[in-house]
C-alpha cells in the first residue's frame, strides 16, 4: 500500500487554521496608522505606559497633557475591548491586563516646501507614524515562602 502524498496548498491551509485557532485566545492586538505626529514624540508616551497594567496606563494617559496621549488612550481602549471579546471565559476585573508590547514605527512623510531668503526654499518633513500595542492577561506572580536563612555567629572567649 502505498501513502498518499498531501498537497502543500492542503497544508499551507491546515496551518494557517491552527494559527487563528490559537490567535483566537490570548492577546489582544491593536493598531493604530498614520498618525500625524512625529514618531519621536509618539515614543516618549509609549515608554511611559510600556509594561504597566491597563488601569494605571489609562490614569497615566487621562492626566497627560500632550496631545499624543488621547490618542494612545482611545488605542488602549480599543485594545481592552478587543481582548475582552477574544476571552470571553475571563472576567476583565480579575484579569490582570497588563501592555505586554507597545512600539511605534515611523510611517509616512509628506514633503513640503517653505520659502526661504534669496529666492530659495527648504523643505519641511511632516512626519506620521503607525502604534502598534499588544495587550494580554498575566498571571499574578505566587508569592514564594521566605526561607529562613540561619546566621552563625561566634562565641566570643574570654581569655583572662
Amino acid at each position: 500500500m502505498e501513502e498518499r502524498k498531501t498537497k502543500r496548498s492542503v497544508l499551507k491551509k491546515q496551518k494557517r487554521e491552527e494559527a487563528r485557532a490559537l490567535a483566537s485566545q490570548g492577546a489582544a492586538k491593536t493598531f493604530l496608522r498614520n498618525v500625524p505626529t512625529s514618531p519621536r514624540k509618539m515614543r516618549l508616551m509609549a515608554d511611559l505606559i510600556r509594561g504597566e497594567r491597563v488601569d494605571k496606563a489609562l490614569g497615566i494617559l487621562k492626566y497627560h497633557p500632550q496631545h499624543t496621549a488621547e490618542k494612545l488612550e482611545k488605542l488602549l481602549l480599543s485594545a481592552i475591548s478587543s481582548w475582552e471579546t477574544k476571552n470571553t471565559d475571563l472576567k476583565l476585573e480579575e484579569a490582570n491586563l497588563v501592555i505586554t508590547e507597545i512600539y511605534v514605527g515611523g510611517g509616512r512623510i509628506l514633503k513640503r516646501l517653505r520659502p526661504a531668503p534669496q529666492g530659495r526654499s527648504h523643505r519641511v518633513r511632516k512626519r506620521s507614524n503607525h502604534v502598534t500595542l499588544v495587550v494580554d492577561h498575566v498571571a499574578p506572580p505566587a508569592e514564594e515562602e521566605k526561607k529562613v536563612r540561619k546566621v552563625r555567629t561566634k562565641k566570643e572567649t574570654v581569655t583572662e
